[in-house]
């Protein structure tokens, strides 16, 4: 597949991560003209600055990695993280929520930070590995209600995870893409095949911190 690179968000969420290992990303990001990198909320500014002139994306998160932050929180960090010079934001869905079938609030959570982002995407991780079939089916419905750009599958810190899963994509694809929202295939994509099932399946974006891997196959 030709121009996998333009799927990809390069991604340093690690928390232990340094000055250096962010200029590296940045540099590859621009090396290998990736989509965009994924950052967490307080390396924004820095993003903005090292990476400007290019036409990389800056994706930050909120709320996360658990999504149980208030909704003002949230919608806080959403608004800073735009202000701060964030292109995208990837906020994680409140899970027990979900679970006790409290949809009501499920929805207004998302649709307070989509408001928040305004005209810039809202992708919302449905940490599929803690949900079933049924409940990654009902997250993407709420997504759809609450006016979100994308479904994404993973936050990458669930332990013992297998993050993204082909036929979890194929089902948030077939649910969500009618109605004009995409997915964001994210957690466990190391390699060029993986990545390019991915995409088979409905992804039009790749979050993976083997980005480079991934595009030298």
């Amino acid at each position: 597949m030709e121009n996998i690179n333009g799927y990809i968000e390069h991604t340093l969420l690690k928390q232990d991560a340094i000055i250096d290992d962010f200029l590296k990303l940045f540099s590859e990001a621009k090396k290998y003209n990736f989509l965009g990198v994924c950052i967490n909320p307080e390396y924004v500014t820095f993003a903005k600055k090292e990476l400007a002139g290019s036409d990389v994306k800056i994706v930050t998160v909120v709320g996360f990695p658990l999504g149980a932050n208030k909704t003002e929180t949230k919608v806080f960090e959403a608004e800073k993280a735009i202000s701060d010079g964030a292109d995208e934001i990837d906020m994680v869905i409140n899970v027990t929520a979900l679970k006790n079938k409290d949809y009501d609030f499920v929805e207004h959570d998302i649709k307070s930070v989509k408001d928040a982002c305004k005209d810039k995407p809202l992708k919302v991780i449905l940490e599929t590995d803690l949900l079933d079939k049924s409940e990654i089916k009902k997250a993407c419905e709420l997504c759809i209600k609450a006016k979100a750009d994308f479904v994404k599958t993973s936050t990458g810190f669930v332990k013992g995870g297998a993050g993204a899963k082909v036929e979890d994509v194929k089902l948030m694809y077939e649910t969500v893409s009618p109605y004009g929202l995409k997915v964001k295939a994210s957690g466990g994509i190391r390699d060029k095949e993986t990545a390019i099932n991915m995409i088979n399946a409905g992804a039009s974006r790749l979050g993976t911190s083997s980005g480079v891997q991934i595009v030298q196959g």
